[in-house]
């Protein structure tokens, strides 16, 4: 009796159904790899494209940068590296002279609004033997000129003119000079000071210009001499910025110092000419009062009408 053909047909069959049950996990394998690398190049060609569009953006800001100037402050930020040391000092000059400018005008400002004119009046006042309201008109005020002009009526008032109370007068109106001569001598120096410091950057700019100019031999390049150049004269034009208008507001703050002295002493001779009231005399007050209280008017009406 022949075995083999029953044993042949069952391996047959079982060769049938492990065929069967590998090949679709197979071929599902084969379909997901096939996704996962589609997948992958899809997200490839994504990344590539995000990368050329980065690359693109940059390149246009670049463009853009470099047609667009720079800000003021990245300007000044550059120049103050190029300048070096001599235009940072000069930058120093620069804020501190400009707080001392406002510092005088405020201080000089408040020293003359209204003083002339209350001290005129009380002139006035005293000139027609008013002594009384013309000290009164005067007393209390912590301006330079009323102030002097009351101490000296007062003095006249108990001692009469003496040259004690003159030399004393003399003394207290030098102080308030003083007081307001302060701080225009360091505006002085930096006027002065601030061109020369200027020079000595340029010069020693063109000293570091020529040793890189030796240094090249004969191989010069004119734009390195051109730049040295360029740089060493930055320091000569930051030093004149800083001088000029230093040097202006020191010329303007120096006049009205020395205006408030002249009125200070022109009125306080008035005081000891009290008696000088004839038309020729410098002490005819009352007409000064007028004319001062016309122009007060006017221009009240003038900003009034503005």
């Amino acid at each position: 009796m022949n075995t083999s053909t029953p044993l042949n047909s069952e391996e047959t069959h079982l060769d049938a159904s492990v065929n069967e049950a590998v090949t679709p996990d197979i071929e599902t394998s084969f379909n997901t790899d096939a996704q996962i690398e589609s997948t992958l190049d899809t997200s490839l060609a994504e990344a590539s494209a995000e990368v050329t569009d980065i690359e693109t953006a940059e390149s246009a800001l670049d463009a853009v940068a470099a047609i667009v100037p720079d800000s003021t402050a990245d300007q000044i930020i550059n120049l103050l590296e190029i300048g070096g040391p001599v235009v940072w000092v000069l930058t120093v000059f620069s804020v501190f002279a400009l707080s001392l400018i406002l510092l005088k005008f405020w201080q000089l400002s408040v020293a003359n609004i209204g003083a002339k004119r209350k001290t005129l009046k009380a002139i006035d006042a005293w000139n027609r033997g008013k002594t009384s309201d013309a000290i009164n008109a005067l007393n209390y005020s912590s301006q330079s000129l009323p102030k002097m002009i009351g101490v000296a009526m007062r003095g006249m008032k108990s001692q009469g003119d003496t040259p004690k109370l003159r030399e004393e007068l003399g003394r207290l109106a030098s102080m308030e000079m003083e007081n307001l001569r302060a701080y225009l001598r360091p505006l002085e120096v930096i006027a002065n000071l601030s061109p020369l410091l200027g020079l000595l950057g340029t010069v020693l700019g063109m000293i570091v210009a020529f040793q890189q100019m030796e240094m090249a031999g004969n191989q010069v390049d004119p734009s390195v001499l051109s730049g040295g150049i360029w740089q060493a004269l930055l320091t000569t034009a930051a030093g004149l910025t800083v001088a000029i208008p230093v040097f202006m507001a020191h010329s303007i703050l120096e006049r009205k110092t020395e205006r408030i002295g002249h009125d200070m002493e022109n009125l306080m001779t008035c005081v000891f000419t009290r008696n000088c009231l004839d038309e020729s005399c410098a002490c005819n007050i009352p007409e000064t009062v007028k004319e001062t209280e016309e122009a007060w008017d006017k221009n009240g009406a003038a900003i009034h009408a503005a």
